[in-house]
């Protein structure tokens, strides 16, 4: 990852990503999008190579791939993004219009969020989009807060119930994986979203939770993501903990479009990767 966190906000001029080796393809794709999600900055490259100096530079909130590029497999630009992107988590759709065993068997890895079908048309991929870069002013969902402060837990808890979400707060890593254990013995997960402290009162702290969330509960990023509050600036160590499972990091202090916007991102990937799931 490079340099520190982002703080470009998702919903304050989202950015979408088009890489496909056909210069028409592109402009078709970046023609619907303009037209349908103006407040969106549309860009486009013809191979992997530009795109991952364009991921380098830069922060998307969405990315179209097509599954063959003239210098890659689609799937290896994806798996790029994951590794190395400053944005980890960022939905990646594989467009693709071809007949290959992959998408039939929805064979695509971990690395994509979905794949469209062009047949579908462009106009479809514009409002699938959509539900992705819209701003919302609310949203529904459980949040599992993990913080030991109680003046910040209060604040935070505010900023988020204002929206419309539910919130169940604990001050300790050994508190959050109790509850989670029990809802999993009820075969519930618990909760949409974990929102976590890295350093807190017990034992554990935030990557103790992550490891026991993703290893010892066994849930993907899409399952239950994990938002994880630090104040720690040093590169290395938020690529660590992106790497032990985080979805995605927010700086402290806290602001609070931002805390909002990232929660509310990762709300929206996770509930359209479930919905994926059941029909699948």
């Amino acid at each position: 990852m490079s340099g520190s966190i982002s703080n470009r906000l998702a919903s304050a001029a989202p950015r979408v990503l088009v890489v496909d080796g056909s210069k028409v393809v592109r402009q078709l794709i970046a023609r619907v999008l303009r037209a349908e999600l103006p407040e969106a900055e549309v860009v486009d490259c013809g191979s992997g190579a530009e795109a991952q100096r364009l991921l380098d530079g830069g922060v998307f909130d969405f990315i179209t791939i097509a599954l063959r590029l003239p210098d890659m497999d689609g799937l290896e630009l994806a798996h790029y993004v994951r590794e190395s992107a400053p944005q980890i988590y960022v939905p990646i759709v594989v467009v693709s219009g071809d007949v290959d065993a992959r998408l039939h068997q929805r064979t695509l890895g971990e690395d994509v969020t979905d794949y469209f079908d062009k047949s579908l048309g462009f106009q479809a991929l514009a409002e699938f989009i959509r539900g992705y870069v819209r701003p919302e002013s609310a949203a529904e969902g459980t949040v599992l807060y993990v913080e030991d402060s109680r003046v910040v837990a209060l604040a935070t808890r505010r900023m988020l119930e204002k929206i419309g979400l539910t919130v169940r707060h604990v001050v300790s890593v050994e508190d959050a994986l109790a509850l989670l254990e029990t809802e999993r013995a009820l075969g519930r997960v618990g909760a949409d979203v974990v929102l976590t402290d890295v350093s807190l009162k017990g034992d554990l702290t935030g990557g103790d939770l992550l490891e026991h969330v993703r290893n010892r509960f066994g849930y993907g990023k899409g399952r239950l993501p994990v938002l994880v509050m630090t104040g720690d600036e040093n590169p290395a160590n938020q690529a660590a903990l992106l790497k032990a499972g985080a979805n995605d990091l927010v700086e402290k202090p806290v602001e609070e479009r931002l805390l909002v916007t990232k929660l509310l991102f990762q709300l929206r990937v996770a509930r359209h990767l479930r919905q994926h799931d059941a029909t699948t």
